[in-house]
């Protein structure tokens, strides 16, 4: 008898929750199009001005820019415009740090909604500090801004905390800052 009992108590259980769910399904929501342009180098440490950023540096600068793309791609919520088609104006600019925002503009060209920049400040060699932007494409308004604090690594822990930043910022209780 105590079978039927489980199994009546388990159907029970079933028909509430499929009753219980509302009779309208949620609405998908469509992605956000968000252009993740390539995360730049500060180099702020006293070797900055003598020792310039090698290929290492350019290769975990690359790293850290695909796995904030990585990131956002894989959560549903965005999904990632390639920007390769106006790097040479960002670098014509003098690059993200140097242009003023123009990662906004840019962005709306590319059809996206929000941009994301990243500048990676080299305060020594093994300490460093991340920053990341997110605009609002069409207003050049910044909904999000994040700071890793100092960090303590060198450049191959770059990509660790690029991926670590982005998905903090996907957390729901997160709000522009």
């Amino acid at each position: 008898m105590a079978i039927f009992q489980h199994a009546f108590a388990a159907g029970l259980a079933a028909a509430v929750a499929t009753f219980a769910t509302p009779a309208f399904a949620a609405a998908e929501v469509e992605p956000t199009k968000i252009a993740v342009f390539e995360f730049e180098l500060k180099d702020t440490s006293a070797g900055g001005g003598v020792i310039a950023a090698d290929a290492i540096d350019t290769e975990n600068l690359e790293k850290s820019t695909d796995e904030a793309r990585r990131v956002l791609a894989e959560s549903g919520r965005y999904s990632v415009v390639d920007t390769s088609s106006v790097a040479g104006e960002v670098s014509s600019a003098g690059g993200i740090q140097a242009c003023n925002g123009c990662d906004a503009p840019l962005a709306t060209r590319l059809g996206a909604d929000q941009s994301m920049v990243g500048v990676i400040t080299r305060v020594s060699r093994t300490e460093f500090t991340l920053q990341i932007l997110i605009r609002e494409a069409e207003t050049g308004e910044v909904v999000f801004s994040d700071f890793s604090g100092l960090m303590l690594g060198a450049n191959y822990a770059w990509p660790r905390i690029a991926k670590r930043l982005v998905s903090n910022s996907l957390q729901p209780e997160q709000s522009a800052q």
